[in-house]
């Protein structure tokens, strides 16, 4: 087992750290954790993916261990480690951040 401290909260409130023990194997990148935990610990925890360690997509960046990268490529330690969102960008939720850049946003009421 090892510890993954997952930063949890939205916009609207302060936020926290919620720490979560995950089965390790080695190998195992931060997107198989944060699956894991969503899929037996905590059904609420917010994050984005859309391949799963193929580093296809694009959309599971976040910065861990303190380094801006992706989740799926991204492998956990067996000592655990720390996932946060985006730094400098919106928040929405938990580890969900509004990447897409202003100018490519729709106009409000055009939603």
């Amino acid at each position: 087992m090892t510890e993954l401290r997952v930063w949890r909260g939205s916009a609207e409130d302060p936020g926290r750290y919620d720490v979560y023990r995950v089965p390790y194997e080695e190998g195992m990148s931060v997107l198989d954790a944060l699956v894991w935990i969503r899929g037996h610990e905590d059904s609420s925890l917010a994050f984005r993916y859309g391949c799963v360690n193929a580093n296809a997509c694009k959309t599971c960046m976040a910065l861990v261990d303190g380094e801006v990268g992706y989740m799926c490529t991204a492998r956990l330690s067996p000592a655990g480690g720390t996932v946060e969102p985006l730094p400098k960008r919106p928040l929405i939720r938990d580890l969900v951040t509004d990447t897409v850049p202003d100018d490519e946003k729709l106009p409000p009421g055009r939603d």
